[in-house]
């Protein structure tokens, strides 16, 4: 089964872990030795915003290509592209507050039977989502 991680999870991985519950660390540890680790595509847009904004730095001698990449590669991340069905999910009357990536998001997870390790609050407290926490 495919576990869908929300960016913030991503980023917390690579650069924060100490943000993460043991319960949701040990989670991803199984994820990925399992290769279960699972994201939507719209997360590489997130990505490359926060570092456009400036809320994701990066060292100099690391370009947001480079960054990606080696995210990708050390969780063994596949990624979820946004089908028709995704996109119609999260116009739907549960998605109908707050960031439009978040609701692609959850839309993959719930449109998959999915569970889904989110940081987002809105997206934890949707009955019809399984988010581990």
């Amino acid at each position: 089964m495919r576990i869908i991680c929300d960016s913030h999870i991503l980023l917390f991985w690579a650069n924060a872990p100490a943000r993460l519950s043991s319960h949701t660390a040990d989670t991803l540890e199984k994820g990925l030795q399992a290769g279960m680790l699972t994201s939507a595509n719209i997360s590489l847009l997130e990505l490359a915003l926060l570092h456009e904004s400036g809320r994701l730095p990066l060292p100099e001698n690391v370009s947001p290509l480079l960054y990606i990449s080696r995210l990708l590669e050390s969780l063994r991340l596949k990624m979820i592209t946004i089908t028709t069905e995704i996109t119609l999910l999260s116009r739907g009357s549960m998605f109908q507050r707050g960031d439009p990536a978040d609701h692609i998001i959850g839309a993959t997870a719930l449109h998959g039977g999915w569970p889904l390790i989110a940081t987002n609050v809105k997206l934890r407290a949707l009955p019809e989502l399984n988010c581990i926490r």
